[in-house]
């Protein structure tokens, strides 16, 4: 694969990581609030664990696309951050 698939690849990685990393620091502040709004907690809760979920499987797949698509997913690189 050419270089700019794998640093765009890398690029969306870190934003996904980004992203649940906000929706999960979100998450502590409704818990921390005065008064906690139950509904919205828990909302936020399961929407940021799903957004998780979802991202790591879909930086998997796009991972093994950016990889080339080898035959055996092993052949793709266990770390491609740079």
């Amino acid at each position: 694969m050419t270089d700019h698939i794998l640093q765009a690849y890398r690029e969306v990685e870190m934003a996904m990581e980004r992203y649940t990393l906000l929706l999960d620091e979100h998450v502590a502040a409704l818990q921390t609030s005065k008064p906690v709004d139950l509904e919205r907690l828990e909302r936020m809760t399961h929407g940021a664990r799903a957004m998780r979920d979802s991202s790591l499987i879909y930086l998997s797949y796009a991972k093994y696309i950016a990889c080339g698509m080898p035959e055996s997913p092993d052949l793709v690189e266990d770390d491609l951050q740079g």
